[in-house]
């Protein structure tokens, strides 16, 4: 009577793999009703919603950083993608579950209770968890318990996690803080300071997917995109074209924090590692390595290789996956 399923919990999109397939693949936002208190939507619908709202409803991001920030949010919004996992649905009564979910590496003990309790309240039995860089090696594809380094970059939605893996186990590792949210709020600044235009999270997200760049020098660029918004000075809705060099412009700084992040690590690494990682190169996942030219900066930077995992997206939520169905082969990578 027990169902199997991986968790991705993450601070931009929530995955859920259930029987080797991918069930849930949807934004990590909670649309509540401030006056009953309710849930009214979780998940696509909810982001839809998103700077949109009256003041009756109000939606949230229950995850901040990598870590569960809302828990009473987060629990729900939980509850609710389990259940609608379409295989689950068709039960009389809820499935125990087995469960292995993600964590970053940089986690504290209090936030990994926060989620193990998270994952009891849903009918969790059984609940592993497992750091991101890990569940992302073994979703690459890498044999992660070889006495071989590999350098794992995962750039999130609110963490980017560093970590050099060996043996089963990680050898050094460095989280910060920037990620996909603080792209978002970078290009939401520039567009400030530099066009007096004022935008939402949204649009400041579209920019980044359509035309969001880390080196002003790409081989085939994106077209020139028209932004709508607020003009902060005359107050009325006003239209400006923007290039992807003026978004490599405004994400500069964040990267160059990736940038040292990765350095330091490196640095950190014991030599027979970083000669390992010399001949391997460095691995890139997340959504945020799908910002284009940030393998070549990266590469210039560490003069490494640098390889993007091949859909980057879903590298750690398959991982997750490959090590809840050989419980027994990745024990020693589990937190129990």
């Amino acid at each position: 009577m027990t169902e199997e399923i991986a968790i991705d919990l993450g601070t931009a999109n929530t995955l859920i793999i259930h029987s080797d397939k991918v069930v849930v693949d949807s934004p990590s936002i909670v649309a509540r009703d401030r006056i009953s208190g309710k849930i009214i939507a979780v998940g696509r619908e909810a982001n839809m919603m998103q700077g949109k709202t009256h003041e009756n409803i109000k939606t949230i991001r229950p995850l901040k950083d990598g870590v569960i920030a809302d828990f009473d949010a987060s629990e729900k919004m939980i509850n609710m993608f389990i259940k609608g996992i379409p295989a689950l649905k068709k039960m009389w009564f809820p499935p125990a579950l087995r469960m292995v979910i993600c964590i970053p590496s940089g986690i504290t003990e209090v936030e990994m209770r926060a989620v193990r309790e998270s994952a009891e309240r849903v009918n969790g039995k059984e609940v592993y968890l497992i750091h991101e860089p890990m569940a992302a090696a073994i979703g690459i594809g890498l044999d992660i318990m070889q006495p071989k380094g590999n350098m794992i970059v995962d750039i999130g939605g609110g963490t980017t996690e560093i970590a050099v893996i060996a043996l089963g186990g990680i050898v050094c590792d460095k989280s910060v803080k920037i990620a996909g949210d603080v792209f978002t709020n970078d290009i939401i600044y520039y567009m400030r300071t530099q066009h007096n235009l004022y935008i939402g999270e949204s649009t400041a997200e579209n920019i980044k997917i359509e035309i969001g760049s880390a080196i002003d020098d790409l081989h085939s660029p994106p077209e020139d995109k028209s932004i709508q918004g607020r003009d902060l000075l005359t107050g009325k809705p006003k239209q400006v074209m923007i290039t992807y060099r003026e978004i490599a412009k405004a994400l500069d700084k964040s990267i160059v924090r990736i940038e040292d992040a990765v350095m330091e690590t490196l640095s950190q690494t014991p030599p027979e590692l970083a000669a390992d990682i010399y001949n391997t190169g460095i691995y890139l996942a997340g959504g945020g390595s799908m910002l284009r030219g940030l393998d070549r900066r990266l590469s210039q930077k560490t003069d490494l290789p640098v390889y993007i995992a091949e859909d980057p997206l879903r590298a750690v939520v398959r991982g997750t996956g490959i090590a809840l169905k050989n419980l027994s082969r990745y024990k020693n990578v589990l937190i129990k």
